[in-house]
């Protein structure tokens, strides 16, 4: 059973000259949420933000962590800010030490913690972002995504229940969203509470677990991202627009080249809607014949993890390609290997990456791509890891993931739910400590080495 962590009962607040900004919120967080409030300028989702953690008292109205209502004594507002933790939308707001690592160890310096305590927090939060060699830079000499980093770190040093972003994605390149993204997944993860405002649709639909539309102070709707955004109504008169996959499957659906089921949320799950998981594409003789059956055995197919002894069907031809029906409706497509960075043999990666039968390397989470420019490894998938791994084992590709922590798990369990949705069939190996978490057993690998350094 969920458990309420934050809560919110007729909240209200009037700013000082008279303005109303919040008008009346009652809202339920639960306890590992990942939650994003999606609004226009001016509809109050950062005011909202600055009153969950205390930073301001509301005009009427409560708000209750853990069911018990905040108190706003400075001892009592010191501990709901260190278990409610707020990253400003600019990053200069909250930065403001000489030195990264001093703007880190502020939040636990000022609950009292034993220097050496603080210190391992600093060097355990830096690592976590990314950062650790900036520690003695001054934050203002650093990149927009740096200084992003730099404060989610020193909110992290507190070690919150909940973290609160206020648009965690502005003034960020492409490269930079991901990492941020990336990042906030490693937290979820491990179990944190994440809460964001954004005004991107496509962020919110994909990411979150519930989605809370605001607009002139109000929660107009609440729900599942695909309830709020599949349906028309939800989103009249917010100034928001349908997610990009939505209007792809909307189109295809209506040209009934969708199969029936769940909205897509990701690309990967897009796809899966395109076909049955029977039917493939794979190269053939010039001499084959729509109706013929044969057998792959022998044939360049579109990729290695393919199981080559079983029959199929042609149906379609096209230059040299076909399109063919799988007779074995458990075909296997391709293959993942998830290998785990905290405990993970490196003889055992060095093999692996020597191995002819990989197709490809993704890298996922800031401490493995620490790992891997260290060791000098090339990623061929450096964003959207999983989706991409996904589209391309579902070309007969054969992928290795890098990656740590409870992400390890989570790669794992996101490709074998993708499976059984979609009734593809992926081979999923967990190598390293998560194995024994994951419940898989280490994939052995050939002993030579050098091949992706």
């Amino acid at each position: 059973m969920a458990t309420t962590l934050l809560e919110t009962k007729g909240l209200r607040y009037v700013y000082p000259d008279g303005t109303p900004a919040i008008r009346g919120v009652d809202l339920r967080i639960e306890d590992g949420e990942r939650i994003a409030f999606v609004g226009p300028n001016g509809s109050g989702k950062s005011t909202l933000f600055l009153l969950l953690n205390g930073t301001l008292r509301p005009t009427a109205g409560e708000v209750l962590f853990r069911g018990r209502p905040l108190q706003y004594d400075p001892r009592s507002l010191r501990e709901t800010r260190r278990r409610v933790g707020i990253v400003f939308q600019n990053s200069d707001d909250q930065l403001f030490a000489p030195t990264v690592r001093q703007d880190v160890a502020f939040g636990p310096v000022n609950l009292g913690l034993p220097m050496e305590e603080v210190e391992e927090r600093v060097e355990m939060a830096l690592e976590g972002v990314g950062i650790s060699g900036l520690k003695g830079r001054p934050p203002h000499h650093l990149s927009g995504g740096q200084k992003k980093r730099a404060a989610i770190a020193g909110v992290m040093a507190m070690e919150p229940e909940v973290m609160i972003l206020d648009e965690p994605l502005s003034n960020l390149d492409p490269a930079g969203s991901e990492e941020v993204m990336e990042l906030l997944e490693e937290l979820s993860q491990r179990g944190t509470t994440i809460i964001i405002s954004t005004h991107d649709v496509d962020l919110a639909y994909r990411w979150s677990d519930r989605v809370c539309l605001l607009a002139d102070g109000m929660v107009m709707d609440e729900g599942r991202p695909e309830d709020i955004f599949g349906d028309p109504r939800h989103l009249s008169g917010s100034g928001l627009r349908q997610p990009l996959i939505l209007e792809v499957y909307d189109e295809i659906s209506k040209r009934d080249l969708a199969a029936f089921g769940k909205r897509p949320r990701t690309v990967s799950e897009l796809v899966g809607h395109l076909s049955p998981p029977n039917l493939r594409w794979m190269k053939v003789p010039p001499e084959t014949e729509v109706g013929e059956r044969i057998h792959p055995e022998g044939i360049d197919s579109v990729g290695p993890g393919r199981d080559k002894s079983e029959e199929v069907l042609v149906i379609h031809l096209q230059g040299g390609r076909a399109v063919v029906e799988t007779l074995d409706k458990s075909v296997r497509i391709g293959r993942v290997i998830v290998y785990d960075t905290d405990g993970g043999d490196p003889q055992a990666l060095s093999s692996l990456l020597a191995d002819e039968r990989i197709d490809l390397v993704g890298v996922m989470g800031t401490k493995s791509r620490a790992f891997a420019e260290k060791n000098q490894i090339v990623s061929d998938i450096g964003s959207n890891v999983i989706d991409r791994t996904i589209l391309r084992a579902l070309c007969g590709e054969a992928v290795l993931v890098i990656t740590n922590g409870g992400m390890v798990e989570h790669a794992k369990r996101r490709i074998e739910e993708y499976c059984r949705q979609s009734g593809m069939k992926i081979e999923v190996s967990v190598v390293g400590r998560g194995a024994d978490r994951a419940g898989s057993t280490p994939v052995p690998a050939p002993a030579n080495a050098g091949k992706r350094r």
